[in-house]
Order: structure tokens, then C-alpha cells, then sequence
């Protein structure tokens, strides 16, 4: 039987889940997913994510995407039909049809991701499993131009986790930028992909430079010292990971990085 592409657009809390992908011993967004496709297949089926993000990270657009041989329901109806098998935490925000030969991951082109802080005395105890409550007001006019310098291609082995495994450490990053929403400090970072744990140790280390630098010029000049000696340990600290949030994925034209390569068997981009 001819199997169809299915598109998802799936939100999830992160709180209670060891990140995106499968593991064997603890609870993750994809096999809650893949639990639910198979109540209503009568058998396993795989679904891909176009981010894998670690534990404890949430998500507003993570697009995934599967295969089904289920020709009586249409692709828009899957959104409804699986969110009566999924967990409060889970909710497909939107189900489609995708293009014939859909992967997720292989045919993203950007990701973009956002990540929340609380600046003021006290934290709003209702926002303390979404935002890093850093307890300080940082300036922009000092932020902004240290987070510019991570724009276009670089190699970011000083902001990646020891256990990554990419063979490049090269990404290409087309947005980097903060700015306040009330009490709360956001950050947004889009790259044609990212290595494991890298947007929380640019935020780790663009506030704790910050915060000891005495004009925008010191941070931009220290800041590239750490970026172009790829080297982890000059790097500021990993922020934590409930201030982050997958914030929505672009298909198109893949300008940046590898070409689509549906027969790898590793993850590259990993958050």
C-alpha cells in the first residue's frame, strides 16, 4: 500500500522529558509520539524531528514528520487524532501533507530558537520552568553588538559540549539579537543548524561577559578571542535548560551546510 508524508508542527513542555529523542530508560517527546502513531497504526512507525533538543528544553515548533498507510483520515485531521492520544505536555499544533520524500531534519534549512530570562528581584513563580531568572537587568547596547559577532559561517567548537560528535564544528548563524519584553530578557539565535548544547553556552557567556566588561567595544574584542580559539573552557558557563525553547523551523533552499543526506545514520545538530 502507497504510504503518504505526514507534516507535523508539534509544541511540547520540556520539563519532564529527557530531551527529543528516543532513550531507553526515560521518557522522551518522540516516543510518546511514535506510542500514539502506533495505537492508531496497529504497528510501529518512525518519526523524525527536525531538532533534537536535550532535557528539559521545550518547544513551540519543532516540525516533525512520518510516513502512513491510514488512507482514511486526511493529513489536517491527524493533528486532532493524535492529540486524543497524547499527554498534556504533547499538543500538533497543525498537521499536514509534506512533499513526497518529507524528512524532517534533512530538509530543514533553519532553526531558530529563543531563549527567555527573567531580570527582575523575583520571579514570577508561575514563569520559573520557562525562564533563567539571572536577577539583574543587563544592557542591550552591550549585548547586542558581543551577540552580532556570532553572525555568518564560524567554527563554534569553544561554545559545544566536550561529548559532541560532529565531524564540523562550522555552523552558519543568520540571527543573533536580544531585546526586553517587560521584565524579561529574550534572545534569539536562527543557524542552519547547531551543535549540542550551543545556544545555551552563547547565552552563558554573552551575560557573564556582560557583566564584567566595561564597554561594548572590551565585549566584542574578548568574545572573538573566545570564538576563534575553539577552546570550551574559555567559554562562559551553559545556561540552563528550561529558558529555551525551539521556537519554529524553516524549509527552503539549503544555502548553508550539507546537502540532504536522507542515508546518515547520526544526528548532527544537536542543541
Amino acid at each position: 500500500m502507497t504510504k503518504r508524508p505526514i507534516k507535523l508542527l508539534v509544541s511540547y513542555d520540556g520539563t519532564d522529558f529527557s530531551g527529543w529523542q528516543r532513550q531507553k530508560n526515560a521518557r522522551s517527546v518522540q516516543e510518546e509520539l511514535e506510542k500514539a502513531l502506533e495505537k492508531m497504526h496497529g504497528d510501529h512507525i518512525r518519526l523524525t524531528g527536525a531538532g533534537r533538543t536535550d532535557a528539559g528544553v521545550h518547544a513551540r515548533g519543532q516540525v516533525a514528520g512520518f510516513f502512513t498507510d491510514i488512507a482514511s483520515i486526511s493529513a489536517e485531521k491527524f493533528a486532532l487524532a493524535l492529540n486524543r492520544l497524547l499527554p498534556g505536555d504533547i499538543r500538533i499544533l497543525s498537521s499536514g501533507d509534506g512533499p513526497e520524500d518529507f524528512h524532517a531534519r534533512f530538509d530543514a534549512s533553519l532553526r531558530r530558537y529563543r531563549y527567555f530570562m527573567a531580570s527582575g528581584p523575583i520571579q514570577d513563580a508561575l514563569g520559573r520552568r520557562y525562564a533563567w531568572n539571572i536577577g539583574r537587568r543587563p544592557s542591550i547596547s552591550v549585548l547586542n553588538p558581543m551577540a552580532a559577532a556570532f553572525l555568518g559561517e564560524h567554527d563554534f567548537s569553544a561554545f559545544a559540549s566536550a561529548k559532541d560528535i560532529s565531524a564540523s564544528k562550522s555552523r552558519f548563524v543568520a540571527e543573533s539579537s536580544f531585546w526586553y519584553e517587560g521584565e524579561g530578557l529574550v534572545y534569539q539565535v536562527a543557524a542552519n543548524a547547531f551543535l549540542w548544547r550551543m545556544v545555551r553556552s552563547l547565552v552563558g557567556t554573552l551575560i557573564l561577559l556582560e557583566s564584567q566588561v566595561s564597554s561594548p567595544e572590551e565585549g566584542i574584542f574578548r568574545l572573538k578571542a573566545i570564538l576563534e580559539g575553539g577552546r570550551r573552557e574559555t567559554a562562559g558557563p551553559t545556561a540552563p535548560p528550561y529558558g529555551l525553547f525551539l521556537w519554529n523551523v524553516e524549509y527552503g533552499t539549503r544555502e548553508h551546510g550539507h546537502p540532504r543526506r536522507p542515508n546518515l545514520g547520526k544526528d548532527l545538530e544537536e542543541t
